[in-house]
């Protein structure tokens, strides 16, 4: 049986289930990575905007092209960073096939995106030839396999009742060791990684639901599903987590990330 697409097609909806994860790990990132201000920075995989904005708000860059696949994640980011046109420029394109020209940026960088490649060291070979030499390539992604991801509990309780976990096409690409031999590989030197971990608060479990069902890869499966396996599905997972007094609920999520530079 093939395996599902997974598409990102809805910046809206994308933006509750994962902007907000993305912000909360993109602002430890930006604070690890340090850049300088004034550069010129490409964001492969920029979806809705998300973290292409983090970057126009913190880093005074001269310049951002964001690229990503879906023209709705697009069409979304051009309406979140309206008040940047004269900074940034938005184009729908392939991670593994850049449309820019060699050294044309100081910095390459993938948010919450390189287990979605097909080919991750393709996209970063592909990375590594658009910066300048001594420019900087780097990366955050959520450590799927060792239990990082936002709504790890749900998927997990979704394979407790039977359905097998939709992972992205390349989810190994996430972990350290494999973040580090992509580095490598791509010829890229003064490396280094770090693990990111942030908190998000809802404030009940209600609304942890509501914002869970919303993942293009898990409401499609949560649509098929009886309304007896939905019930049964939410009332295992309401059973993991303990309310603060208050009635609010803590989500914990942990992400990889690395950081290295083309040979000068």
């Amino acid at each position: 049986m093939a395996t599902p697409e997974i598409r990102f097609d809805d910046g809206a909806a994308y933006e509750d289930f994962m902007g907000a994860w993305s912000r909360l790990a993109g602002d430890a990132f930006l604070e690890w990575l340090k850049p300088a201000s004034g550069g010129r920075w490409v964001d492969v995989g920029c979806g809705n905007g998300a973290f292409t904005e983090m970057i126009v708000a913190r880093c005074a860059p001269a310049g951002v092209d964001g690229i990503d696949p879906s023209e709705e994640q697009i069409a979304y980011a051009r309406e979140r960073l309206a008040a940047a046109a004269s900074t940034v420029r938005l184009t729908t394109g392939d991670a593994m096939a850049l449309p820019y020209a060699d050294g044309a940026f100081d910095a390459a960088v993938m948010a919450l995106v390189i287990f979605f490649v097909p080919d991750p060291a393709k996209g970063i070979a592909e990375m590594a030839r658009v910066v300048k030499p001594g420019g900087s390539v780097s990366t955050y992604a959520w450590d799927i396999m060792g239990g990082g991801f936002p709504y790890a509990a749900l998927q997990q309780e979704m394979a407790g009742i039977g359905l097998t976990p939709l992972y992205p096409p390349s989810v190994e690409a996430a972990r350290i060791e494999q973040l580090r031999a992509l580095w490598t590989a791509a010829g890229l030197v003064d490396l280094e990684v770090r693990e990111i971990e942030v908190q998000r608060t809802h404030a009940d479990f209600e609304s942890y639901w509501r914002t869970a069902c919303k993942g293009p890869r898990i409401a499609p499966r949560l649509a098929t599903l009886p309304d007896a396996d939905r019930e049964l599905l939410k009332d295992r997972l309401r059973a993991r987590f303990v309310p603060s007094a208050d009635g609010t609920i803590v989500g914990i999520a942990r992400a990889n990330a690395i950081k290295g530079r083309r040979r000068p």
